[in-house]
């Protein structure tokens, strides 16, 4: 039994070594017999978990990819026949935006159905280990679509690609190795933009690639119900699963992924238990979407993104298009182990700059809700005037007396000028000089306009306080000076120093 396993590994391994040579990958010279990277053994503790889930080490694989979550999964095809979970890989670094690879030079990642044959392993790569993921497949041909060595590597960089780090490469590639030198002439790679669940449709229900993430989800929901790898086929420019020949027919149906669809049909307990879960999960979908699920933000100009344990381990990291990029996520994996080493080379996701950002409030006199007090008149109804008498109101409405020593205090004085001597002509006189110091003191900081409550006898005052974060000249332009003499006749509100700690003095030089 162990002799025939090792000649089998010896046969296989020679075989992968000329299949290789054929494809290469950036013209490299390849040679699994020579490489010792390639040749690393399966880790024990993969071994032990092997074991420990009924599986053989040399038994088939299959490959999931997930955008969104920035994960791969490895599935391994256990005692009884069906495929189960082994392991789930952080991707460190992916490229482009959610949806599928168009066109040569488009830095995005490609989704689809994809075959890994021997020949595609590449031990010899630029980024440590890799296998090409054969895009384009016959689908993305017959849409024209262009693209090349579009691969899952290590090196954690990626430009178009899935990029894991060194250490998760060499353990993914030792699976799939033992894979072929088990007998499996090829395993599938199953890329998603990300796990095809009812929430996630709901949320990217107006993305304008939910046509095609429907059509490949059908192979995702194949999977699903039968734990099988679904056998894929493409005619009319779409994806067709687990078809065949129909009943009294001699032949299999031949595809072409450009012409009419053959006849064929899908066996009825694949085909019941998928329009099962599909007719639960649509009316699942619908429910959501009546509760007013949110539609996911299109976030163009976003490079891929990065599984959130190797963005908590950059400085300014970030998720990107990936989930779980809050700062606090992010934090808290601070002390968790990164699963590899991360290069000096990596470059994360960057958050795009050009999307517009959250308005800022300007202050204004006017506003109700604004936490700065400007100087403003009010009528004599309001807290602070309520003890005056009605001769005294109507006098400090006409500009006469008390007025103009409440006017004199709200606009910029200097110290030395006594406030009680105020007349009406001094005071426009004394204003227009502290409008000129504002001018020259605050180019960039706005005046506000203090109107007197609208009567049909009322005079308008043009009063302009001095909104700055941080107060210049002092004397020239504080009112503090002024305040005392206008003790018994200061107008509500009329404060116009800023506090250090307020809105404008934070803001301000946003304005």
């Amino acid at each position: 039994m162990n002799h025939r396993t090792l000649v089998r590994a010896l046969l296989a391994s020679a075989a992968l070594a000329a299949a290789v040579l054929l494809a290469g990958c950036n013209s490299d010279d390849i040679s699994l017999a020579s490489n010792a990277k390639a040749n690393q053994p399966v880790p024990p503790k993969l071994v032990a978990a092997i074991a420990e889930k009924d599986m053989d080490l040399q038994s088939p694989i299959l490959v999931r990819l997930f955008k969104q979550e920035a994960e791969l999964e490895v599935w391994k095809q256990d005692r009884s026949g069906r495929f189960a979970l082994l392991k789930t890989y952080p991707i460190c670094r992916w490229s482009g935006d959610l949806g599928p690879k168009i066109r040569e030079g488009d830095r995005q990642a490609p989704e689809g159905f994809y075959t890994i044959s021997p020949g595609q392993m590449n031990p010899q790569s630029a980024y440590y280990l890799s296998f090409n993921t054969g895009y384009p497949n016959a689908f993305d041909k017959a849409l024209g679509r262009t693209g090349s060595q579009l691969m899952v590597h290590g090196d954690c960089s990626s430009r178009g690609c899935y990029a894991m780090t060194d250490e998760q490469i060499a353990e993914i590639y030792s699976l799939g190795r033992e894979s072929f030198f088990g007998g499996q002439k090829a395993f599938q790679l199953q890329a998603y933009p990300f796990r095809m669940t009812p929430v996630n449709m709901a949320k990217h229900r107006n993305n304008p690639n939910m046509p095609f993430w429907k059509m490949i989800k059908e192979g995702y929901d194949h999977f699903e119900v039968t734990k099988q790898e679904p056998k894929v086929d493409f005619c009319e420019r779409k994806y067709v699963f687990d078809a065949a020949k129909p009943a009294g027919a001699t032949r299999d149906p031949a595809f072409d992924a450009s012409a009419k669809c053959p006849a064929y049909v899908i066996p009825d307990e694949i085909a019941s238990a998928v329009r099962e879960r599909q007719q639960q999960e649509a009316a699942e979908v619908a429910k959501l979407i009546s509760k007013g699920t949110p539609v996911a933000r299109m976030n163009t100009g976003i490079d891929g993104g990065m599984n959130k344990i190797f963005a908590s381990k950059l400085p300014e990291g970030s998720t990107g298009l990936s989930e779980g990029g809050d700062s606090q996520s992010l934090a808290s994996l601070q002390l968790a182990r990164a699963p590899g080493t991360i290069p000096s080379t990596v470059n994360p996701p960057k958050p795009n700059l050009a999307q517009p950002e959250e308005p800022v409030v300007a202050v204004s006199s006017t506003s109700s809700t604004s936490s700065t007090k400007v100087a403003s008149a009010t009528p004599a109804t309001q807290s602070g005037e309520q003890s005056e008498g009605f001769f005294s109101s109507i006098a400090r409405k006409v500009g006469i007396g008390a007025t103009a020593d409440a006017n004199a205090a709200a606009t910029s004085v200097p110290p030395s000028a006594p406030a009680a001597a105020a007349k009406p002509k001094a005071v426009e006189a004394r204003a227009a000089d502290a409008k000129a110091v504002e001018i020259k003191a605050a180019q960039t900081k706005p005046q506000s306009v203090v109107r007197v409550a609208p009567k049909p006898d009322t005079k308008l005052a043009a009063v302009k306080p001095t909104l700055k974060p941080t107060v210049t000249d002092a004397p020239a332009t504080s009112t503090a000076a002024a305040a005392p003499a206008a003790k018994d006749t200061q107008l509500s509100g009329s404060q116009p120093i800023v506090q250090p700690n307020s809105f404008d003095g934070r803001f301000g030089a946003m304005k």
